[in-house]
């Protein structure tokens, strides 16, 4: 029994799709599938139980999948406990914009707890690049919002945060309860300068080509609303100074917040973060 063919049975267990286990492993579904099939011959009992409605667990394939679990835990220990001993564990984290996040300030602690010897690095990063220096090689794993170009990055969703209007106190939409998009058709808003990733620009954009000034970090696009009137759109859960404010768009997909690794990246503490950030984000 192979650690791989475990991982490829988590990934399933998990999903119960076998098209989206595949996405996920990088891998096409046939060989996924004769990999299952190997796995339940050599334990002896169907792990899987397949039907037009989709994929569920057996009573063996659970008891399978919390071992798996625990199993694969112990291998990523191992390696990390090892690359330790050697004086090579490390990882870099790109945090984009606000790192004063409740979910990275658990997220943090709990890594640390898990992994005291690691040598963490941050890098904090402006708006043009969402990926955080990924594809530059400049961090091994990126905390940030999407939506951005995923070509050859693996992303995981953590959370959703709705998303507001951001304006000064004293503008007069400031008044609404709520917003839409089209009430600020007319309006200035921020722009991220020329090269940004197409889809995180029109996302701030609310899906329309502006007209504004160019910003790089979120104080710039805070002091834009503040001096000019700009309009800009931020996650509800952001604090913002006592002079703006945000008011909820009705019509705006919610900010995704996201961890995305390079494909392939086989980096063991990768995994891990990845793992604690899913628990603690979700708290």
């Amino acid at each position: 029994m192979e650690l791989r063919t475990l991982r490829y049975f988590v990934a399933v267990a998990e999903e119960l799709h076998f098209g989206r286990a595949a996405t996920r492993l990088h891998l096409s579904q046939p060989p996924l599938s004769r990999a299952i099939k190997q796995l339940e011959t050599e334990i002896g009992a169907l792990l899987l139980a397949r039907s037009p409605a989709g994929v569920t667990l057996t009573p063996v394939g659970a008891v399978l999948l919390d071992e798996a679990r625990a199993l694969l835990d112990r291998a990523e220990g191992l390696r990390i406990r090892v690359h330790a001993a050697a004086g090579t564990a490390a990882l870099t984290v790109g945090i984009l914009g606000d790192g004063t996040d409740p979910g990275i300030t658990r997220l943090a602690a709990a890594f640390r707890q898990k992994h005291p010897g690691v040598d963490i690095r941050i890098r904090d990063t402006d708006l043009t690049d969402p990926t955080c220096g990924l594809r530059a090689g400049l961090v091994d794993v990126a905390l940030t919002r999407a939506p951005f170009d995923e070509t050859a990055l693996t992303v995981r969703q953590l959370r959703t945060d709705p998303v507001g209007a951001v304006l000064r106190a004293d503008d007069p939409l400031a008044r609404h309860d709520h917003l839409t998009l089209a009430d600020l058709a007319d309006r200035h808003w921020f722009q991220f300068p020329e090269g940004t990733d197409p889809a995180w620009q029109s996302y701030w954009n609310g899906g329309t080509p502006r007209e504004g000034p160019v910003v790089r970090v979120v104080q710039e696009c805070l002091h834009a609303v503040l001096w000019n009137g700009t309009v800009g759109l931020s996650p509800l859960s952001h604090d913002l100074p006592t002079d703006l404010t945000a008011i909820p768009l009705t019509d705006m997909t919610p900010s995704r917040v996201v961890a995305a690794w390079n494909t392939g990246d086989t980096n063991p503490l990768i995994r891990s973060f990845i793992t604690v950030a899913r628990a603690e984000y979700r708290r």
